[in-house]
C-alpha cells in the first residue's frame, strides 16, 4: 500500500485536524476500531490540555502526538504496522487520487478507466510471456513455461479475490 494513511495530508490525519479544529473527537472516531475509541478520546483530552497550557512549540507536539496517537490505532485496526508518521505530499501512486476523485465527484469513470486499461496491460504482458515460452525442449525451457502459465492464472485469481473482497484490507 503507498504511504496514505500514516501520512500527514492522509485520511486519518485530516480528520485528526478536524477534530482538533472543531473541538469535537467524534470526527475522528470512525477511522479507528471501536475497542480504541478510550484510548483517542484520552489522546484528545491532552492534546486539547496541552495546547491549552503551551506556545506554539508546544501546540504543535501535541498535535503530533494526536496524530500519531490516531494512525497508530488506525493501523492497528486493519492489522498493518505502524512505523511512524510519514510526511505530506508523498507519492500515493495514480489510484488513490483517482479514487479519492470518484468519491468527491461521485463518478468512477476516471477511476474505472485507468484500472481497466491496466488491468488488460497486465493481463496482456503476462500473456505475451506465456506465449513467448511456448514450444519449450528443454526442461529449463518447459518449466518457465509452466511458471508463466501458473502466474496468470494465479495472478487472475488473486484479482478476482480482491475484487470481491468486503473490506480495503481483504
Amino acid at each position: 500500500m503507498p504511504p496514505h494513511c500514516d501520512s500527514l495530508d492522509g485520511p486519518v490525519v485530516t480528520a485528526a485536524k478536524a477534530a482538533l479544529t472543531e473541538d469535537n473527537a467524534e470526527l475522528i472516531l470512525p477511522f479507528v476500531p471501536e475497542s480504541a475509541e478510550d484510548q483517542v478520546r484520552a489522546a484528545f483530552d491532552r492534546t486539547r490540555a496541552a495546547q491549552a497550557e503551551g506556545g506554539h512549540f508546544t501546540h504543535e507536539v501535541a498535535d503530533l502526538y494526536f496524530f500519531d496517537t490516531v494512525v497508530r490505532l488506525h493501523r492497528a485496526g486493519e492489522g498493518a504496522p505502524f512505523t511512524g508518521l510519514k510526511p505530506a505530499g508523498l507519492d500515493v501512486g495514480p489510484v488513490i487520487p483517482l479514487a479519492e476523485e470518484a468519491i468527491d465527484t461521485q463518478s468512477i469513470d476516471k477511476l474505472y478507466e485507468f484500472l481497466s486499461a491496466e488491468l488488460r496491460r497486465q493481463l496482456q504482458t503476462r500473456l505475451d510471456r506465456l506465449t513467448a515460452l511456448t514450444g519449450g525442449v528443454t526442461t529449463a525451457e518447459r518449466r518457465a513455461y509452466v511458471e508463466a502459465t501458473l502466474g496468470l492464472q494465479v495472478y487472475s485469481h488473486h484479482l478476482y479475490t480482491m475484487m470481491r473482497g468486503d473490506q480495503h484490507g481483504d
